[in-house]
């Protein structure tokens, strides 16, 4: 299990985080249109996938934002957005800000994808949410790179995830 922190306040998380090299967790995310997703819906290209609390917090936000920048419109990458948040409240933010390059997925149905990645939050405010995180995948479902954001308030280190995406890519 690790800790992140929140304001500076350390929180306890569930779980591990798959290592570089292991294989990927599968998972099951609902879909802005309430559809279900999962690993092997992305079978063949690089996934990112990026573990928020909640699209309705600033930093979520921009982050999301950012990755649509970077990545929308690359074939061989699937960015896939994984929060707590409700599919239409996710669905209402990608119309709002104009995010069409990335998949939102909730897991509102349950928190097994930040459980199977150990990014779920197991006390204080932020309890049942998942801690911000970034894991690429490679083709063959593969963990490439792995990243939890010690504070929850900070963006990821977006270089070093597009350095791996692109080694990914191969």
């Amino acid at each position: 299990m690790a800790t992140v922190t929140l304001k500076g306040n350390p929180i306890r998380l569930e779980g591990n985080l798959p290592e570089v090299g292991a294989s990927a967790p599968d998972f099951k995310v609902v879909r802005d249109d309430m559809s279900e997703a999962s690993l092997k819906d992305f079978s063949g290209k690089v996934k990112v996938l990026v573990a928020v609390p909640s699209l309705d917090t600033p930093v979520c936000a921009t982050e999301t934002k950012k990755f649509n920048e970077k990545l929308a419109g690359d074939s061989d990458v699937a960015t896939i957005i994984v929060s707590g948040d409700l599919p239409f409240a996710m669905k209402r933010f990608c119309i709002s800000e104009h995010v069409d390059g990335v998949v939102v997925g909730s897991q509102f149905r349950d928190m097994a994808f930040s459980r199977a990645y150990g990014t779920h939050i197991a006390e204080g405010g932020l309890q049942g949410l998942s801690a911000r995180a970034v894991f690429v995948v490679d083709k063959n479902d593969k963990v490439a790179y792995s990243e939890l954001v010690p504070e929850i308030g900070q963006e990821p280190d977006y270089d070093k995830v597009m350095d791996a995406v692109k080694q990914a890519k191969g």
